[in-house]
């Protein structure tokens, strides 16, 4: 192997150095060198030799996983990229090497690395292109449900409180909590939106946030709201980060952060203050609750059992736009959690939402959506450094796409942002290459489409061209992906169901209704199969990070 490639293989974007393992290493190594590699690459890639090295690497590395890791998962983790359809991880992938000042196709996601890969098929009961809600009862609670419910069946029907009684379905958070472990939620958007309310809620409408939002019938009939069920149906989660501290106080209570914002003010129209409550019950439990980063930075995760931390009265704000000051980043919040959650000698379940990845397609803004995508990839980064392969199994998804798209012949290394290199042959005028089928984006100037080279196309909050005029964009029906690494991660393989994933989550981990193969008396999985070497490496990781 010459000079070059050796650097290449060691430094392209900190791939095969040990996996994603001790990809800090390369960063130690190689220094300041990388960049300078990666201006030769322009050259190298006119070489055969340059890629058929490169695709020898890959199959060397992948016979490796014949050797099949069939470890029990002490600790399991899912990220759930909201709305991440796979054309939003390919454009996220290019943002991600554009922002390090490379090219960008050639870049890795930290997901990319996960050695499994395999589609979901997303659909709701009844429904051809899903919901949030639908899709997250599946992959957390194993059962296809109608859209619009979160955590019963599919025998409830959306807003009709006498349908939830006797149809409610538990989810893998609530069954390794059963098992013993400690278990976490965290989320960009409010903590009772429809993505984590799914894993702790039974609730036939996911907009049943707080009491004030829900009919007088339904209150009547005895159903619950989502942030009241958060405290109640599962009232030891360990961890719990995210926002909406809103739906946890009573009407017309004052925002701590913004006081003199009456949109902010509390909503609960039963009196209650359930961050109150929380406390109240936590405080000889060392439970901890913060409402911003510094607070949350002046934690010892050793000295934390529980925490809640509520940093906005709805959802986080972007991470293009978030004040670094008082708001923590999706990864900061994921290392807390895990500090915290993993001095469970039983292990773990973690829940991590990047929620805001959806909220940037549905406005049509493309630049928000990729980077909250950029930094979700971040936090599973940070994830991978805290955790082993060994014991930990990581799964990466999505709950269902957008009418998202990127494309145009633009040449390599055009900036995902961009113009496509040709006008339309129809009305002559310039497009980006990024492209909605329908959304808010839609716009007609004089009566023919607005000429972007007029506007600033590059600007965050810039809402691309779209097919169909609406005022909010709507998910995607095709399949997702499924990444996957850890203990008995080639189970999620092939195409699949999307209610699949819970199941194989649970049965590597030996908690839940499938526990016939597990053997092992501690829980804890084996590592006899390691190498020494690794071992150390492993160790040092750790204490480390």
């Amino acid at each position: 192997m010459t000079k070059i490639h050796s650097d290449i293989e060691k430094c392209h974007d900190h791939y095969l150095v040990l996996q994603e393992q001790l990809c800090w290493l390369c960063v130690i190594i190689c220094g300041q060198r990388c960049k300078h590699v990666f201006l030769r690459l322009v050259e190298q890639e006119k070489d055969p030799g340059f890629w058929k090295e490169w695709a020898q690497r890959t199959l060397k590395n992948a016979l490796t996983l014949q050797d099949l890791n069939k470890n029990v998962a002490k600790n399991i983790i899912l990220f759930l990229g909201d709305g991440m359809g796979v054309p939003t991880v390919t454009a996220a992938r290019i943002l991600k090497g554009q922002l390090s000042g490379q090219n960008g196709e050639e870049t890795q996601l930290e997901m990319d690395k996960f050695p499994y890969v395999a589609l979901s098929k997303t659909y709701n009961t009844n429904a051809q292109v899903p919901d949030s809600a639908g899709t997250a009862t599946a992959y957390l609670c194993g059962v296809k449900a109608n859209e619009g419910t979160v955590g019963v069946s599919a025998a409830a029907v959306k807003s009709q409180c006498n349908t939830t009684r006797g149809n409610e379905v538990t989810s893998i958070l609530k069954w390794a909590k059963d098992a013993g472990k400690s278990v976490g939620i965290v989320t960009t958007t409010r903590v009772n939106h429809a993505t984590p309310s799914a894993a702790y809620a039974h609730c036939v409408d996911r907009d049943w946030y707080s009491d004030g939002d829900m009919p007088a019938e339904a209150l009547q009939s005895g159903c619950k709201d989502i942030a009241r069920q958060l405290f109640e149906n599962i009232p030891d989660i360990d961890v719990i980060m995210g926002g909406g501290r809103r739906n946890m106080y009573p009407r017309n209570t004052p925002d701590v952060e913004y006081p003199g914002d009456k949109k902010h003010n509390g909503t609960r129209k039963d009196g209650r203050n359930l961050v109150g409550e929380w406390t109240d019950r936590m405080k000889d439990k060392r439970g901890y609750y913060v409402w911003n980063r510094k607070d949350l930075f002046s934690l010892n995760p050793s000295n934390v059992d529980y925490l809640l931390g509520l940093f906005e009265p709805a959802d986080l704000p972007y991470e293009l736009e978030r004040n670094k000051e008082t708001d923590p980043s999706l990864t900061e919040m994921v290392d807390v959690a895990i500090k915290i959650l993993r001095k469970n000698e039983r292990g773990f379940y973690l829940l991590v939402e990047g929620g805001r990845i959806d909220h940037g397609h549905h406005d049509g803004k493309a630049k928000h959506a990729l980077h909250e995508a950029v930094e979700m990839d971040r936090a599973i980064t940070r994830a991978g450094l805290l955790t082993s392969i060994y014991d930990t199994l990581t799964v990466v998804t999505a709950d269902h796409s957008h009418v998202f798209s990127f494309g145009g012949y633009t040449h390599r290394g055009n900036s995902i942002f961009g113009l496509a290199p040709i006008m339309s042959d129809i009305d002559q005028k310039p497009f980006t290459s990024i492209l909605y089928g329908n959304g808010p984006g839609f716009k007609f100037v004089n009566g023919a489409r607005e000429n972007v080279s007029t506007v600033d196309y590059e600007h965050n909050n810039y809402q691309a061209q779209a097919a169909v005029p609406l005022s909010m964009e709507t998910h995607g029906g095709e399949d997702v992906a499924i990444f996957s690494k850890g203990p008995l991660a080639h189970l999620l393989h092939g195409v699949q169901e999307q209610h699949y994933i819970p199941h194989v989550m649970a049965y590597a981990a030996c908690i839940g209704q499938n526990k016939n193969h597990c053997h092992t008396n501690s829980g804890s999985p084996s590592l006899s199969h390691i190498s020494p070497t690794l071992a150390v490496l492993l160790s040092v990781k750790w204490l480390l990070c």
